[in-house]
């Protein structure tokens, strides 16, 4: 099974990013927890993480509001 990242812009559609694919969804996780705050200042705004063609889920990162 191959785990990836799905990348959305503000509109909420998708933009171009890594094309990464990790073994493991923890691998990827590990990944995108190294890699975010590129991925934000190059656009995009949230991400979703995708096994096959499945999502597993989605997350922001946009910074919380306080």
């Amino acid at each position: 099974m191959a785990w990836s990242w799905r990348y959305e812009g503000t509109s909420g559609g998708s933009v171009e990013g890594p094309t990464e694919t990790f073994g493991s969804q923890a691998d990827a996780e590990s990944w995108i927890g190294q890699t975010w705050r590129e991925l934000a200042a190059s656009g995009v705004t949230s991400v979703a993480l995708v096994e096959d063609d499945r999502v597993e889920y989605r997350m922001s990162l946009l910074p919380t509001a306080e």
